[in-house]
């Protein structure tokens, strides 16, 4: 079943779950990886401010990390005071998923806002499909 509201995408890394969730809630790893944040400037608290690779749009971001459950909410908007959690990161380690202790899982997920076009919908599932592998690259690399 297709889903109009969410887009899912997951990718197995050769790495130890904490080392990928320290990658992933990073701010300053944002515009290695993160085509909505290109060109990052981190600002006090945590708070980072990025521009879209495809339009150049600000968009702000705040990293809300729960590393015991292995997950990254990531609060976004084009307002730095309404930020909303759109984009979440969960890494699972290996072992739950008997891949054993130097692998885990990335997924990451996406909510569609009911203003966002079709094409932005579109070029937003087709960049976290890339971006896995991106981060993949990135974080196997170290």
């Amino acid at each position: 079943m297709a889903d109009a509201a969410t887009h899912t995408v997951s990718i197995e890394l050769a790495v130890p779950a904490d080392r990928a969730f320290a990658f992933m809630s990073d701010p300053g790893k944002l515009d290695r990886w993160s085509f909505g944040t290109w060109k990052t400037v981190l600002h006090e608290g945590g708070l980072a401010e990025g521009s879209a690779i495809f339009d150049g749009s600000v968009t702000w971001v705040r990293i809300d990390a729960d590393k015991a459950r292995g997950v990254i909410d990531y609060h976004l908007g084009k307002d730095r005071n309404a930020l909303t959690p759109r984009i979440m990161a969960r890494v699972v380690p290996g072992e739950r998923l008997e891949l054993g202790d130097d692998a885990c899982v990335l997924t990451l997920i996406a909510w569609r806002t009911r203003g966002m076009s079709d094409e932005r919908w579109r070029r937003l599932a087709a960049s976290h499909e890339f971006e896995v592998f991106l981060i993949k690259s990135l974080v196997e690399a170290g």
